[in-house]
């Protein structure tokens, strides 16, 4: 027996990366009635049959999972929006953040097609920019044409495991390809009519990029809160949190409590105004949808 990880998975194959060499391997039997899936990410203990093939027979405790997209013990995730075409979207990039923030994976914001903005839109970005670097995340302002901001990109890369994710046609496949252009990853264009981008990537595969290895994955636009108790909804706004120690009831959702400091402070620009409309439009989503049992 031998360990490794999934580097990808496709059409009921996965394939495993072991000391250098990659075996495409079958699941056994016991994971389809245990219902568990193999995900890329997951390190694994195989059999080898030949010296490209073998068997999965257990998988190792995971770090962490995302659902979508599929993949297992992630250190970071880059979360790739375009400064236009398609617009920045802080209410998208907020569920993103959300999500991310709830598996305890370190988020990493990065504002792709930047060569393309003019004056007034580099201003809208750079008030974005400020926003959220003031609350803690890493920012990156990047252009796959011009090549800014790749180097600081690349650095974060090395030696880690990380997911590129965001909305259809942002550039994510342009800026893997501009890191590494041997990938020749496909990218497309954007839909005028629709105003979304054709998917481009069709499964999930960890690719070498810059010393670590990159999880390029299924262009998407919805997110669900599927996973998240709504009392936890406000540990995922980190800015939250800070102010979340001084209002007067503990537990404090931050709607219509008395005495709530995170009100208080979204009223006077402390935290960005936006910010707070979406954590209400969160909480009022959450409290829609159906209960689970």
């Amino acid at each position: 027996m031998a360990e490794g990880q999934i580097i990808k998975a496709l059409s009921g194959f996965y394939y495993v990366l072991s000391e250098g060499n990659v075996f495409q391997c079958r699941g056994r039997g016991v994971f389809r009635k245990q219902k568990v899936t193999p995900l890329v990410g997951d390190r694994v203990v195989f059999t080898a049959t030949s010296e490209t093939e073998g068997y999965i027979l257990d998988i190792r405790e995971r770090q962490n999972e995302l659902i979508r997209p599929p993949v297992a013990n992630v250190e970071q995730a880059i979360l790739v929006f375009s400064a236009v075409s398609p617009d920045f979207s802080a209410k998208l990039l907020d569920r993103f953040l959300v999500l991310i923030e709830s598996k305890e994976i370190a988020p990493v914001i990065v504002i792709s097609k930047m060569d393309l903005l003019d004056g007034e839109g580099k201003e809208t970005i750079a008030r974005y920019v400020h926003d959220y670097r003031r609350i803690g995340y890493e920012v990156i302002e990047t252009s796959a044409v011009t090549r800014g901001g790749l180097d600081e990109l690349a650095t974060l890369l090395y030696g880690r495991i990380s997911v590129f994710a965001g909305q259809s046609g942002v550039g994510k496949s342009s800026l893997l390809n501009a890191l590494c252009p041997d990938l020749q990853l496909k990218t497309g264009d954007i839909s005028t009519h629709l105003g979304r981008g054709k998917h481009t990537t069709r499964h999930v595969e960890l690719l070498e990029v810059a010393g670590g290895l990159v999880a390029d994955t299924p262009g998407f636009s919805a997110l669900e809160f599927d996973e998240i108790e709504l009392d936890e909804l406000p540990n995922y706004f980190p800015e939250f949190r800070a102010y979340g120690e001084g209002c007067k009831f503990r537990g404090c959702l931050h709607i219509a409590e008395p005495k709530c400091a995170v009100r208080e402070a979204a009223a006077a620009g402390d935290i960005a105004p936006y910010r707070y409309d979406h954590y209400l439009s969160f909480v009022a989503e959450m409290k829609e949808r159906k209960p689970r049992y």
